[in-house]
């Protein structure tokens, strides 16, 4: 499994795709860093960072499925993907190793951020509880963010179609909230209570105001569990299917 973990990384870092979307990241944290300072209004720096993470976590989704779309569709497009099956790994090991690659990949692109923190906390003052939550937080939720890039990616076997579902299906997942507050839904109490219990953004706001509840850290590693299984359920379906 090792072996599977390192090839994959080394397809992220040995090329630029993974530099070039970590570049991309800092660039949109840039701007609001920057846009944040500007917009103060007094002379002292107090930087809470779960605002830019909460108000970049719409533009970061655009990012994802980009890191996801190529993990199974690729394998497929360049007739890897029967050999890759009849190794020795079993289809839960691949699935594992294909999604830590992805995450460390995430985790890189996350740490690449620090150099904002650790500037302010060297210029001004810095809000550590509510910045290590907010870290957290982001980390869960990207999580079940490329569990479901990865498992399009192996439904569809189209990197570019994968992408774009992805985009459209983790939107709708921001946007869960607005749709539980339109008149349709809040007209049945039962509904709204059901669609809010599943808002990933509803729980995300406890981690950006330095709540750690363990009710919604089990929740975002349940759903990225629950999503892992069904590509490994997928995997198998079609192997066979083949055979």
């Amino acid at each position: 499994m090792f072996a599977l973990y390192k090839k994959e990384l080394q397809s992220f870092f040995f090329s630029p795709f993974a530099y070039v979307l970590a570049s991309l990241f800092m660039f949109i944290f840039s701007v609001s860093f920057i846009s944040a300072i500007a917009d103060m209004d007094s002379n002292t720096l107090k930087f809470s960072f779960p605002n830019i993470f909460y108000n970049n976590f719409f533009y970061f989704i655009f990012i994802i499925p980009i890191l996801t779309m190529r993990s199974f569709a690729d394998e497929r497009r360049g007739g890897t993907e029967v050999l890759l099956l009849s190794s020795p790994l079993s289809v839960p090991k691949i699935v594992l190793a294909k999604f830590l690659s992805v995450v460390t990949v995430y985790l890189f692109m996350m740490l690449t951020s620090l150099f904002f923190p650790i500037y302010i906390a060297a210029t001004g003052a810095v809000q550590w509880s509510s910045l290590i939550c907010a870290y957290l937080g982001f980390f869960l939720w990207g999580l079940v963010c490329i569990a479901v890039g990865m498992l399009l990616s192996q439904l569809t076997g189209n990197a570019i179609i994968a992408a774009i579902l992805g985009e459209i299906i983790m939107e709708g997942l921001l946007f869960l909230d607005l749709f539980g507050a339109t008149r349709l839904v809040a007209a049945y109490p039962k509904l709204n209570s059901l669609i809010t219990w599943f808002s990933m953004q509803r729980r995300f706001i406890y981690f950006s105001e330095g709540m750690f509840r363990f009710e919604d850290l089990i929740f975002f590693l349940s759903a990225a569990v629950v999503v892992i299984c069904w590509i490994i359920i997928a995997i198998e379906k079609r192997r066979y299917s083949r055979s």
